[in-house]
């Protein structure tokens, strides 16, 4: 059996692993790692949660130590690049923990968080950084980054950058890169589009690939129930109430749709919290911790967390809306079944969601078993609890969005809602109108209009 120990990684690297309790590599990374200690080219095909971020840091840190020279200032020497805040923040904490022992520095640079910071961070170089491809542009940009010393370069989960429509970011950052890099390609699928992309990154490539693109994690339980869009709340409370739930991720396809499932699962005394990308950074971290300790078991996300969150313990996924990509439904049950473990996965389709869910069978090659609907589960719809409302938008200056509304109606020509009474504009105000007052206008600058006349014809 191999073991971390038989690829003669660094020795505080192997410190670090055994700090952990790792002892024995992922099919992933007994692929990966003896290649990219050589310094070739690797694409690797992988679904999520198979151990690729270990798999391409482990050997790219031990590159850093074997060859140790300080960074540029505003440069970097590992540039790690990947679609979302969460899985960057994940990323840069596993290289930390690897290089725990070593003295090599590690940045994360993403939006949602000021900029000015980042600059100071990245001003006297660092060895390693992981980014966004947006916000590295805009310190590119902005001169506070330079990539001409970057020894390796990673980019990870290509096929969701090219979803979220990075390709133009990830061409022009290729060009900053200086033509002597070590590159890791990393993705989960491969169609002819990511073919097509690494091979404008890759030069001589290994490629390893742990199982068949598209496929479902074998120790994942799939279900599904054909239910009415409007219904889907009610199943989803007795699911929550039926079911042995360690965590669970439930997938809309929309923002607003997460904030309303929140809403509902609050009214009915059912504590959750929604993440997307309408959320703030803190407020997005502050819903992940939550989740990752227990203090909430039911974490609502839009497809930016199919990807890159590692929570143990994930014991459900339910996709409270099919995804309309089947690449996406394998990311987003991926959640569960990590690291040896069981997982469930649970599916509410609606009539038009039907197709959606033909196509995703079609690409897994498997079928999830049919569940049916509960006992009395019309009483439940009738039953269901009222949501908790939003919070009050009072907009930007503090006023009631009703009287906006009211405001902007009048001023489009509408008439006022019946009772409304407007100033007076003259004195006779009649009853009750003591203590108003005359609306005084600024007087009119003299100087406006004094051009007229100015102009002469001619001719």
């Amino acid at each position: 059996m191999t073991t971390f120990n038989d690829f003669g990684l660094h020795a505080d690297i192997n410190r670090a692993l055994a700090a952990k309790d790792y002892t024995v590599p992922t099919p992933i990374q007994v692929q990966a790692i003896p290649p990219l200690m050589k310094g070739r080219d690797l694409c690797g095909i992988a679904q999520t949660g198979t151990g690729k971020t270990a798999g391409f840091s482990l050997p790219s840190i031990h590159h850093l130590l074997t060859y140790p020279h300080r960074p540029t200032p505003r440069g970097c020497r590992m540039l790690v690049l990947a679609p979302t805040r969460e899985l960057a923040a994940q990323i840069a904490q596993s290289c930390r923990d690897y290089g725990r022992f070593t003295k090599l520095s590690v940045s994360t640079v993403f939006g949602g968080v000021p900029i000015n910071k980042q600059i100071r961070d990245l001003s006297g170089g660092v060895d390693i950084l992981v980014a966004t491809p947006g916000r590295l542009l805009d310190l590119i940009d902005q001169r506070a980054l330079r990539l001409d010393d970057v020894e390796i370069f990673v980019l990870d989960e290509a096929d969701q950058m090219m979803d979220m429509g990075f390709i133009h970011s990830l061409r022009r950052i290729a060009k900053l890169l200086p033509s002597r890099r070590q590159n890791l390609f990393f993705s989960a699928t491969m169609p002819k589009e990511i073919a097509h992309l690494a091979e404008q990154f890759l030069e001589d490539p290994v490629t390893v690939s742990v199982t068949p693109a598209a496929t479902t994690v074998e120790k994942i339980s799939q279900y599904s129930t054909f239910v009415e869009q409007k219904e889907k709340q009610a199943l989803l409370h007795a699911i929550v109430a039926s079911e042995d739930i360690d965590r669970a991720l439930i997938f809309t396809r929309t923002k607003h749709g997460a904030d309303r499932v929140v809403r509902h699962l609050a009214g009915a005394g059912i504590k959750a919290m929604a993440i997307h990308g309408n959320k703030s950074q803190s407020q997005r971290t502050h819903a992940l911790q939550a989740f990752r300790s227990g203090d909430i078991k039911l974490l609502v996300a839009t497809d930016i967390a199919a990807r890159g969150i590692d929570v143990s313990g994930v014991s459900h996924v339910i996709n409270f809306e099919i995804p309309n990509v089947p690449e996406q439904y394998v990311h987003r049950i991926g959640r569960t079944a990590r690291a040896g473990a069981e997982g469930k996965a649970i599916s509410f389709i609606a009539p038009d969601e039907r197709p959606y869910m033909r196509d995703i069978e079609r690409v897994t090659r498997s079928k999830a078993e049919p569940m049916p609907l509960p006992e009395n589960f019309n009483e439940m719809v009738r039953n269901l609890p009222k949501p908790v409302q939003p919070p009050r938008d009072t907009g930007s200056k503090g006023r009631d969005p009703n009287r906006q509304r009211q405001d902007a109606h009048r001023g489009r020509g509408g008439a006022k809602p019946q009772g409304e009474r407007g100033p007076r504009r003259d004195g006779a105000a009649g009853e009750g109108a003591e203590g108003q007052r005359k609306r005084r206008f600024r007087p009119r600058n003299k100087s406006v209009g004094a051009h007229k006349g100015a102009v002469k014809r001619v001719g």
